[in-house]
């Protein structure tokens, strides 16, 4: 076949693909639409429920803040209506100054506007103060009743902040059959002079028909509860096909303040509605069956048909005018392109065919083996000019310490005249034998500290023990790891040289081999002149030799260059030195075992 024909059926073959896809994209789309339908029904039903939830607690809380205002008033302040019993009025009998401690207790309770849920209000002071109000009846025996209750002691040492209301029996046996259950709140009187709080008390007993009237506000078809924090139900609307249990699981595993999320009760999927109300520590509750959410069939049917019709007619209309453009070779040619931009440059034989992107996809199989070969040339090149960098590098660093060796053997040769002339050629002997060995081998931390051992050996007989070396290895582990041959004995020669000696006196070189993050530290400390701080900068950048005052421009340099070109440029050496008192050169390599 002539490689310059383009095939007559091409645009027919891809009309009917897109013929098949634009059904199965119509479809899929009417799906869709109905699922966000549904979705967006359900989403806002969820937050017409957390409004509605939301609303109820709003007036629960400012009943709940009224009352405890109240207690507050009573606990806390006795010039409500004690002090103008106790001093403005002392004409009065003690009777009469009840009775108008109860009116202004009334009062009180009444401006609140939830005096119709007060049951009862005891304000009680032992042998002095006994007044109430409320709307149930009172006996002159309340307090008795109050202070033999369950929970009176558990609720009079309460902290003073604390207000959460919970569900207990009525201590009042007038009323304890029609109303079992009231949410009390007891507060000692604050002002009282009595050495027991059980002496002294304000009691509030609220009656739940406050939440009840609540929920009636609602529309009746909800299903919602109010309980305390322990669970225990206070009011509820609706709420007999689901499970206390469930309800009780399903928050405990949601301490959260407020949310609304879906999930299963009852073996009823729905939408779980909560808010913790922070001060009374009450929990509304509103439960949504995701089967009571009405969904229009109508509306649903039309807009299905709509979109699907429509989807069909745009995209085969489309396909006719665009499918010459859309064919699978350009997608091919797409992807082979993604490939070689990660970096795969290899041949693709199934982008070449024999129409017009055919031809593109040839030349493009032959551009990226000419790029291939290319990078492997300057891949090579890199390599080569790398190995050259190093050789030179490592060149410049062995005739360096091969002359400060013979100056070492000169001045024991001057002035000892004795056998350490053996151990000190020994050394050298063991040195250069090393060193003939190549310098672009990695040998093991162990290998490399003999090596320096050999070194230091030739310079304390040189200097006459003016310097000590510490070795610290943190793991026995990392003596097996690798080091570029000849790394520490410049820098140890460093220290000597432009550290302790200038400074005349006796040094201590410290070194300290760790690993942290699968990266090798060695550290290189002495107690030297150490290094202002405007030539630590230029110092690793510099490989010129530079003057006295300074550490040796040789060995740093070169050192810090060769780890570099090896491991990458995030290794290499960083140095910290404060002048007069010391200087430390840290060594970063990767960590890697042999």
């Amino acid at each position: 076949m002539n490689k310059n024909t383009i095939p007559i059926t091409f645009r027919k073959r891809m009309i009917l693909y897109n013929f098949l896809v634009i059904v199965c994209i119509a479809f899929i789309i009417s799906i869709y639409t109905y699922s966000f339908y549904k979705k967006d029904v359900i989403d806002s039903e969820a937050a017409n429920s957390v409004n509605r939830l939301h609303l109820v607690a709003s007036r629960i809380e400012i009943a709940c803040d009224e009352i405890i205002n109240i207690v507050q008033n009573c606990a806390g302040r006795q010039s409500l209506f004690l002090a103008s019993i106790l001093s403005g009025y002392d004409s009065r009998s003690g009777e009469e100054s009840q009775i108008y401690a109860a009116n202004v207790l009334r009062d009180l309770c009444a401006i609140s506007g939830y005096n119709e849920y007060i049951h009862k209000i005891t304000v009680y002071e032992k042998g002095s103060l006994f007044i109430q109000a409320g709307t149930s009846y009172g006996s002159s025996h309340d307090a008795d009743h109050i202070m033999a209750a369950s929970w009176f002691h558990e609720l009079l040492n309460k902290n003073m902040r604390e207000y959460t209301l919970t569900l207990r029996d009525n201590p009042f046996p007038l009323n304890a059959k029609t109303i079992p259950q009231l949410l009390p709140l007891i507060r000692p009187l604050q002002y009282s002079r009595k050495d027991s709080p059980e002496d002294a008390w304000v009691c509030l007993t609220l009656s739940p028909k406050l939440f009840q009237d609540t929920l009636e506000l609602l529309s009746q078809d909800k299903a919602i509860l109010i309980m305390t924090n322990d669970f225990s139900p206070v009011s509820s609307m609706n709420m007999e096909s689901f499970s206390m249990m469930d309800i009780q699981a399903f928050l405990n595993a949601h301490p959260e303040q407020s949310g609304c999320l879906k999930t299963s009760l009852s073996d009823t999927d729905c939408i779980f509605t909560w808010e913790r109300l922070s001060v009374s520590g009450l929990i509304l509750c509103e439960v949504l069956p995701l089967k009571n959410i009405s969904l229009n069939p109508n509306a649903i049917r039309a807009t299905l048909g709509l979109v699907f019709i429509s989807s069909i007619a745009i995209g085969f209309s489309l396909s006719l005018l665009f499918t010459r453009y859309l064919t699978r070779p350009i997608l091919r040619l797409v992807e082979h392109m993604e490939v070689i931009s990660s970096g795969d440059f290899s041949k693709n034989p199934d982008i070449e065919s024999n129409d017009e992107l055919g031809i593109i996809g040839r030349q493009i199989n032959e551009m990226s083996a000419h790029v291939s070969t290319l990078m492997e040339n300057r891949i090579r090149d890199e390599q080569e000019k790398m190995n050259l960098e190093i050789k030179m590098l490592q060149a410049q660093i062995n005739p360096h310490f091969l002359y400060n060796t013979l100056d070492s053997i000169k001045w024991i040769a001057t002035m000892q005249h004795n056998t350490g002339i053996v151990k000190v050629v020994s050394a050298l002997s063991s040195l250069l034998k090393n060193m003939a060995k190549g310098f672009n081998e990695k040998v093991t931390v162990r290998q490399e500290l003999d090596f320096l051992d050999n070194y230091i050996t030739i310079e304390k007989i040189r200097y006459i023990e003016l310097f000590d070396v510490e070795i610290s290895v943190d793991a026995p582990a990392l003596y097996d790891a690798r080091i570029i041959k000849l790394t520490l004995q410049p820098l140890v020669e460093n220290s000597i040289f432009s550290g302790i000696e200038p400074s005349g006196k006796p040094g201590l070189i410290k070194i300290h081999i760790f690993s942290k993050e699968q990266v090798l530290y060695i550290s290189i400390r002495d107690n030297g002149i150490g290094i202002s701080e405007e030539n630590i900068a230029r110092l690793l950048t510099n490989t010129s030799r530079v003057t006295k005052n300074y550490m040796s421009g040789i060995g740093l340099p070169n050192v810090d260059r060769r780890i570099k070109l090896v491991y990458g440029q995030e290794y290499g050496l960083k140095i910290d030195s404060e002048v007069g008192v010391y200087t430390c050169v840290t060594v970063s390599l990767p960590l890697e075992f042999i």
